[in-house]
């Protein structure tokens, strides 16, 4: 791309080609042929990473944050370039997921063993995705079929009495390929909460556990034609605190996303796909006091159109998105729809560069919003590039934003919210002399009608800017990184720091392989942030440090031990909520060739 992947495949051999990536431009294209700040985490990064969920490998991502509510399964916030988390557009194979009445996902609910890989877009694409996509976008791909026959199994056991099992298998042949997985997660856990926070707190155990499965089938019938459908699904129990008392407070979970395809070249130069996916989010609550449920639903109709021409690849779409919710509590509205139309072009000439998109969507809550994206690269030399980009973006608020029955105080949802709406503005250098690449972006993204507190609120004005820098290099058997983001993201009406965003975050990786040995660790440093849109609650800043060790048995075998945090760091990232301390882990993973 004009701009390189920030550590696109952090573990990448000089000999390998860029990988492929989809997200950037809704199109297939080389991660060298794109003009946006996109990061790549491989089957392989996921193996040998520390992360233990979606969301600590996320957190290792350069211009991305994390917070967590305590442990496994608890909820989890995703900041990308210190933008909401609820502005952070999630996909699973390019289907919407997440809950239509908080307008986030629980990462904790994909299982690591079935993502092939992720890919992680910073900065804004609403005129390519349309609401929420304004810090970025996740999209993770679960593992296909392939030409051949791979079964593979893994088996976990580590602190917190934590217990996974996983097997699957995939192949198939050049008409028929498939892929089937299945996971199982316990954990014990530790207590979510603590003292800071004493309406809630109570020292006991906060356990997590999930079944989960993952299934893909593609059907090539004919040459340049397709037929494809995939299903990931979940369900278990969180255990979380409600305050003093014996009553063990849960929330029972299921989720499901699935999808259905059919793709085809009509001409040799235009190539058309329909489109069907659905995602489902339904939780139960029960506590001592009462018992509540909230189940929703997403319906995604698509159909895209890759047409070449003389100016670079062609993208027309159409798209329908209808969100539903059926729940104990008593929404005032309880379902809406979204019809969108975008165009893109995409191309290349020489050392010049340019992506160009816009979009419009018609909310039937709110009317038409119309985004659009213009970027523009140019290579200096071979190894020198430069890139400039401007994008817009919006983001409607969520149902129990807007319709959240009140409480006794008197406190709940706001129907007279506005939609958020960004400007963003994104400049960025990268130097990749061989096998090692130094990339710069600087990014200052303006967010009016930000919605926070409760109940909610516009408020003016929100500005999210700063600085990524990043450095990743391979040495034959010795690969580094390192990547330093400097965000100063603000409330403009009052200067106070947004809450739970660090404005320096430090992270420092290396991984060695020797014989059959493979080695590494990770540091993560971010410093003191505030947790409370007042800042008057400080959360002191932090350093923590991952190893890993695997071994190779035999041919097929191998075992990995890891050992987080290593020197046992307490820490917060929400007030109130615990982290996990020292906590070691062995995993056995058979894998024939």
């Amino acid at each position: 791309m004009l701009t390189l992947v920030a550590a696109a495949s952090l573990h990448a051999q000089s000999a390998e080609l860029p990988p492929t990536v989809v997200t950037a431009t809704r199109t297939e294209s080389r991660a060298d042929a794109v003009l946006s700040d996109i990061t790549v985490i491989t089957r392989d990064d996921i193996e040998q990473g520390t992360g233990r969920t979606v969301a600590e490998l996320l957190a290792r991502v350069a211009g991305v944050q994390m917070s967590s509510n305590g442990g496994l399964g608890k909820t989890s916030s995703i900041y990308i370039r210190g933008a909401e988390s609820r502005h952070v557009l999630l996909l699973v194979d390019g289907v919407r997921v997440g809950s239509a009445t908080t307008g986030t996902p629980n990462f904790d609910t994909i299982a690591l063993e079935s993502i092939e890989r992720i890919e992680v877009l910073k900065g804004p694409a609403s005129a390519l995705y349309g609401s929420d996509a304004i810090g970025g976008v996740i999209q993770i791909f679960t593992r296909q079929g392939r030409e051949g026959f791979f079964p593979q199994a893994t088996a976990t056991v580590g602190s917190a009495g934590r217990r996974e099992v996983s097997t699957g298998l995939s192949g198939g042949g050049k008409e028929v390929s498939y892929s089937l997985g299945v996971q199982t997660l316990r954990e014990k856990g530790y207590s979510a909460t603590n003292s800071n926070v004493k309406s809630r707190y109570h020292d006991d155990l906060d356990g997590f556990s999930q079944d989960s499965a993952n299934a893909s089938l593609a059907w090539r019938f004919a040459p340049g034609w397709k037929l494809d459908a995939r299903v990931l699904y979940a369900d278990g129990v969180n255990d979380s605190d409600s305050g003093s008392g014996s009553y063990d407070t849960h929330t029972d979970f299921q989720a499901q996303n699935y999808g259905l395809g059919l793709e085809g070249r009509l001409l040799p130069s235009w190539t058309s796909r329909l489109a069907y996916g659905g995602n489902d989010d339904k939780s139960t609550y029960y506590s001592s006091s009462t018992t509540s449920r909230t189940d929703t639903h997403q319906d995604q109709w698509s159909w895209l159109n890759e047409i070449g021409t003389p100016l670079g690849l062609l993208l027309v779409g159409l798209e329908r998105l209808e969100q539903n919710v059926s729940s104990t509590t008593d929404y005032a509205l309880t379902q809406r729809s979204v019809d969108s139309i975008f165009v893109g072009l995409n191309g290349n000439a020489g050392s010049h560069g340019w992506q160009l998109n816009v979009r419009q969507d018609d909310n039937s809550q709110y009317g038409d919003a119309t985004t659009g994206l213009v970027g523009y690269g140019y290579k200096l030399t071979s190894q020198l590039q430069v890139h400039a980009s401007y994008a817009t973006s919006f983001k409607a608020p969520t149902f129990n934003q807007l319709y959240y029955p009140p409480d006794s105080d008197g406190d709940g949802g706001n129907p007279d919210l506005h939609p958020e709406e960004g400007r963003n503005r994104e400049y960025g250098v990268s130097y990749t002399p061989g096998t090692q690449e130094y990339k710069v972006v600087y990014f200052d993204n303006r967010v009016h009608n930000l919605i926070t507190g409760w109940p909610p609120e516009n408020i003016d004005k929100a500005r999210l800017r700063g600085w990524t820098l990043s450095h990743s290099s391979q040495f034959d058997a010795l690969a580094l990184r390192a990547t330093l983001d400097v965000l100063e993201a603000r409330d403009e009406k009052t200067g106070n720091h947004l809450p739970r965003r660090a404005d320096e975050q430090l992270t420092l990786g290396v991984d060695h392989r020797i014989g059959a040995w493979k080695y590494g660790a990770t540091l993560l440093a971010a410093s003191e942030r505030y947790d409370n849109a007042a800042n008057t609650v400080k959360l002191p800043g932090f350093a923590t440090l991952d190893t890993y060790v695997d071994y190779a048995l035999a041919r097929d075998w191998s075992v990995q031990a890891r050992l987080n945090n290593l020197g046992d760091k307490e820490y917060q990232t929400a007030n109130g909520y615990n982290q996990q301390g020292r906590a070691a882990y062995l995993t056995l993973r058979w894998a024939p060739r």
